[in-house]
């Protein structure tokens, strides 16, 4: 049997995740069969669940992925820029439209919920240091917590993905994320 290299490896895990990801944006996590992921991938249920185990653990690599590569853009410029790079280019975030369906699990299965928390917590943290450096650089209202302000800005995030993910109009959404960091500035 042929030894595959790691950047093999890394690419074809890759290339499940985009055809996954495209998967549940198209009929959500439930309707992610197992039959609809081997089309989407191009691969067999083996190779899929070779490398992610199940469908869970396969949705989880997603969030995971999407997770880091939010909280690089909140290092760089906040959450909000997150919210706003979704409206810039809402095709490629249509996956958040599970959202919907995990937050039944989110309340009912405690054992998921811890899962979605550990795979999120790189973007939570990622929040949590730049309200505290915006902090430090006294550019925050002082009148309440950082966790306040965290959980206001995660509030802000949560309806914006609901609103997404419900396909209403997002007009008017590129003033809402205005007042939002207006919000939580110093003034």
């Amino acid at each position: 049997m042929p030894v595959i290299s790691d950047t093999e490896l890394q690419r074809r895990r890759a290339e499940i995740i985009e055809g996954a990801r495209r998967c549940f944006a198209e009929y959500g996590y439930e309707g992610a069969t197992v039959r609809r992921l081997e089309q989407a991938t191009g691969k067999s249920r083996g190779a899929i669940f070779h490398h992610f185990g199940d469908k869970e653990h396969l949705f989880l690599a997603i969030a995971r992925a999407d997770a880091a590569r939010q909280a690089d853009i909140v290092a760089e410029s906040g959450l909000i820029e997150v919210m706003r790079d979704i409206l810039r280019d809402p095709k490629s975030h249509d996956w958040l439209a599970t959202r919907l369906e995990i937050t039944t699990m989110l309340r009912t299965d405690p054992s998921f919920r811890a899962r979605w928390l550990h795979h999120q917590e790189v973007l939570d943290s990622a929040v949590r240091e730049r309200l505290e450096q915006n902090a430090e650089r006294d550019r925050l209202r002082t009148d309440v917590s950082i966790g306040v302000l965290h959980t206001f800005l995660e509030t802000v995030m949560d309806g914006f993905i609901t609103r997404l993910a419900s396909g209403h109009d997002l007009e008017g959404m590129e003033q809402v994320l205005d007042i939002a960091e207006d919000a939580i500035r110093k003034h």
